[in-house]
């Protein structure tokens, strides 16, 4: 007797181990090798990409819609790890259907790509959209249509999600941009402010390492105006200083409009008007580079007729978005559980 009550103790155990290890989702790290990334720069074609697998996903056959996350400046892959406790969280408290996440890992040596095509450094926007799409619905059981496949991410990777889906709206049909950099130039990115008077007397790359807005300057620069012919830094500016003089290389700043959201808008109107649906956020004390930027994209849309949401909330850059109670899992994942559709056929 004794020994049947022991085994339907470990018997008991067991069965709740089990259901308790099906309420969570499982993570799995890969690693992509792109031609789009090949460089001869000294950046890794090589790139780590971290995917999100709800529960139960290896006990079945369905397919799953997948949320592309970008991370920011300095960030990489490796937020899944406090990414996917707050996808199992609003899993089970029926915030959301289940679906798949993809991070992938696109830090550079100057600490962000930009998500953008270089030519020099690496086509990241093309590896993001294509490779690693591509590679996802060859090893993963999405559901390979664009109407189930969303994108956003946190400041630089909402540039990058806003960027690719203007790009790209037969891959992608939702985005939600969250607290988005560089849509266009204002405040510390611009000429009068003390950003590039500091980067104009840098001149080496272990300087710069030291400035944080000129670290982010030499990003834009490799990602938008590339330049192999003028190092230390390889890229061109905008806005240069010599003592007090400033000039402005027009043909540079044009490069870098032609890349900033705000003023990518009339060349993309015919994408933009192809997405289901576009979102941005931004905390009201983030400072005046997110918040005037996000205005201006927002007013910019409003203005050619861009059905869209925004959302200007309390709250900084970073506070309030990767908690239980924040934006992840109240805001940004309900919004594409509404949005992208989860029937296969």
């Amino acid at each position: 007797m004794k020994i049947q009550f022991l085994l339907f103790i470990v018997f008991l155990n067991v069965s709740l181990w089990s259901f308790a290890q099906s309420d969570k989702g499982t993570v799995v790290t890969d690693m992509i090798y792109s031609q789009n990334l090949e460089n001869d720069f000294g950046e890794n074609p090589n790139r780590a990409v971290s995917v999100y697998l709800p529960p139960n996903y290896e006990n079945s056959d369905q397919r799953y819609p997948v949320i592309y996350f970008l991370h920011g400046f300095m960030g990489d892959n490796k937020m899944m790890a406090m990414m996917s406790g707050l996808l199992d969280y609003a899993i089970a408290d029926n915030k959301i259907k289940p679906f798949i996440m993809v991070i992938p890992d696109e830090k550079t040596t100057c600490q962000g790509s930009f998500y953008s095509n270089s030519g020099v450094f690496g086509d990241w926007e093309d590896f993001t959209a294509f490779d690693l799409v591509k590679y996802m619905d060859e090893n993963y059981r999405t559901i390979p249509k664009k109407e189930s496949r969303g994108i956003t991410g946190h400041s630089m990777g909402g540039y990058g999600a806003l960027k690719i889906a203007m790009h790209h709206p037969d891959i992608f049909s939702t985005v939600y941009a969250i607290s988005p950099g560089a849509l266009t130039i204002v405040a510390e990115y611009g000429p009068n402010s003390t950003t590039f008077r500091e980067l104009s007397t840098i001149k080496t790359l272990e300087g710069l390492k030291r400035s944080y807005f000129g670290s982010v300057m030499m990003a834009f620069g490799r990602a938008w105006s590339p330049n192999p012919d003028n190092p230390p830094f390889y890229c061109d500016f905008p806005f240069v200083y010599n003592g007090d003089e400033l000039t402005v290389n027009q043909d540079v700043l044009q490069k870098w409009y032609d890349n900033m959201p705000v003023h990518m808008i009339d060349d993309n109107l015919e994408n933009l008007q192809q997405l289901k649906a576009i979102k941005l956020d931004w905390g009201r004390n983030a400072g005046d580079r997110f918040t005037l930027q996000c205005d201006m994209f927002s007013q910019r849309l409003e203005n050619v007729g861009i059905t869209h949401f925004v959302e200007e909330y309390i709250g900084t850059h970073g506070s309030g978005i990767y908690t239980k109670e924040g934006r992840i899992p109240q805001q940004v994942l309900p919004y594409f559980d509404f949005y992208l559709e989860f029937d296969g056929d």
